[in-house]
């Protein structure tokens, strides 16, 4: 069939073919390809063509042919220019039930790519892998399926549950249950499966283009690790799925465009008292007013907000009174906010303000931070170093996926005290608004002003400023060299440094670029700004700077 135009001139009517076996709304994937998954949203003729076609909308940018037209005539509309194709009824399949996709998986010889499919999902949603008990036995006799504990059963078409009490008898031991990337759209043929399943205590639906009605779902109360990614899952329906999960303990809920926490009844999120981690990354939410609506969430720990558009952040007042309609004032009596947390990631964010760095001092126990991928911890974007950020972070004990150690959070208080004086040793007002650890970090490791003496002259005034900076050479063409150890100003520009480097390792047409190796940190740091000092960058004694060459 040849492509159709980009537009159209009229809109075909959309007809219904039992025989055809496919009805609109229905999922289906490509016969062969359990991968190729898409939505029914046309069955009837083409004109041009004989028989009946099926005009199906595919998930997977690319894996289509048009918008949903042919010939200048709209059949449908399509979520993308090329995610739609007319197809003939016997190249689709609507699926298979739990258990035909059970003896699929396991009682086949399978693929090196489906060994690598069986996992389980951990705390942080990464993959872990899982050996299945008694497999080789598995496949020999049917039987061998109550050995079952974990089963992965990813992109195999699964669109229903099958006989509930056959499940019940097959797989009676079964406590995580993998199921991305099928065809269920019911959540009556969830719930069907996990009533079946008893011990289910983890079920993954991700990849699964579930109906926004969760009217039909039982009470389960075995299920603690629920994961919805890229399901399309709005915070509605997951309000609605609050009173059948009463003991859920993690909820993933990654990649779904998500942009509000829409709560029922009150401004803040109700319920879900076990709930302990929560995973919102790669959503579009850009209010942290939104964030703060799950505030009063009495068991969470762990909250995940990676790869959002959050650009600001801050800790919501507590304690405060409230005037009542009689005229007297009612201090609040909610728990304070986000009292549970222990660990919030937000990295890939729009964050670039260092008050909202110095507002996650308020969270009482938090003490997991990831900044990353912020312009506030991108220097290149007028970010600050990892040290400065462990300097006004009082709590935090691992940074970015990197532990703070003591060593660390020593060197990094007293360097940001050094810092600050460095620039603002006349001005203590400003200080004090702008860096509220200041007074405390300078009493704690006992700093005192650093002024030069009366009437001291160039050589001495700087000999106060000096630094011991250990340089070394680790570009492919430089060649080996020993390190140099050096004393220089702590006003030393980048700039001036590059050119020192030149003279001291005779570099003869070879543009250096420098990184800070700082101890605790996995990465060195680029010093790109050559008109930065090396204070300013956070480049303390004894620091280590490696000399690379420009590529």
């Amino acid at each position: 069939m040849q492509n159709p135009p980009d537009s159209s001139s009229s809109v075909h009517q959309t007809h219904s073919d039992p025989e055809c076996g496919f009805r609109v709304g229905k999922r289906v994937h490509w016969i062969g390809d359990t991968r190729r998954i898409g939505t029914v949203k046309y069955v009837g003729p083409v004109e041009g063509f004989s028989g009946t076609w099926v005009g199906v909308d595919w998930d997977n940018e690319g894996d289509g042919k048009h918008d949903g037209s042919h010939n200048g005539v709209k059949y449908f509309d399509a979520r993308g220019l090329k995610t739609a194709s007319f197809v003939r009824p016997h190249n689709l399949s609507s699926g298979i039930s739990l258990l035909q996709a059970l003896e699929v998986r396991y009682r086949t010889v399978s693929t090196k790519e489906e060994e690598d499919e069986m996992y389980v999902l951990s705390a942080r949603n990464k993959r872990v892998s899982i050996e299945l008990l008694g497999k080789e036995k598995i496949q020999d006799k049917m039987s061998q399926f109550e050995e079952l504990t974990s089963a992965s059963l990813s992109y195999l078409g699964v669109s229903s549950a099958g006989s509930p009490s056959l499940i019940s008898s097959t797989l009676p031991h079964l406590k995580e249950l993998d199921l991305t990337g099928n065809l269920l759209a019911e959540w009556n043929d969830v719930g069907i499966i996990c009533k079946a399943l008893p011990f289910l205590a983890a079920l993954n639906l991700s990849c699964n283009s579930l109906s926004p009605d969760i009217t039909t779902m039982p009470q389960l109360n075995n299920i603690r690790i629920l994961v919805l990614n890229h399901t399309g899952v709005i915070w509605k329906q997951v309000e609605m799925l609050k009173d059948s999960l009463p003991c859920i303990e993690e909820l993933h809920l990654l990649g779904n465009k998500l942009r509000e926490i829409t709560a029922v009844s009150t401004t803040a999120v109700q319920g879900f008292d076990f709930l302990r981690c929560l995973n919102l990354e790669d959503n579009y939410i850009a209010d942290w007013a939104e964030i703060l609506k799950l505030s009063q969430l009495k068991s969470l720990e762990q909250l995940f907000l990676n790869k959002n558009d959050l650009n600001r952040i801050w800790y919501p007042d507590y304690g405060t009174t409230h005037k009542l309609d009689n005229g007297c004032e009612s201090l609040d009596k909610n728990p304070m906010p986000f009292n549970t947390l222990q660990c919030l990631l937000l990295g890939g964010n729009k964050i670039e303000d260092l008050d909202s760095i110095d507002s996650l001092n308020s969270f009482p126990n938090l003490v997991d931070i990831r900044l990353s991928e912020n312009p506030i911890a991108d220097i290149g974007k007028g970010g600050v170093p990892r040290f400065v950020l462990i300097a006004r972070l009082a709590k935090v004990e691992t940074l970015n996926g990197s532990e703070v150690s003591p060593r660390e959070r020593k060197d990094s208080e007293i360097r940001y005290v050094r810092l600050v004086m460095s620039k603002f040793h006349d001005n203590p007002e400003e200080i004090t608004r702008l860096h509220p650890r200041f007074a405390e970090l300078k009493k704690i490791h006992g700093i005192e002003d650093e002024r030069p003496l009366t009437g001291a002259t160039g050589p001495q005034k700087m000999a106060s400023g000096l630094i011991s900076v250990s340089l070394k050479c680790v570009g492919a063409s430089i060649g080996e060299k020993p390190p140099v150890m050096k004393k220089l100003p702590a006003t030393t520009t980048v700039g001036k440094l590059k050119n020192l480097c030149q003279s001291f390792f005779k570099l003869k047409s070879v543009k250096p670029v420098l990184f800070l190796q700082e101890e605790d940190s996995p990465l060195p740091i680029l010093l790109e700004d050559d008109m930065a000092s090396l204070i300013e960058l956070g480049v303390g004694n004894e620091s280590t700077i490696l000399v690379n060459e420009e590529s």
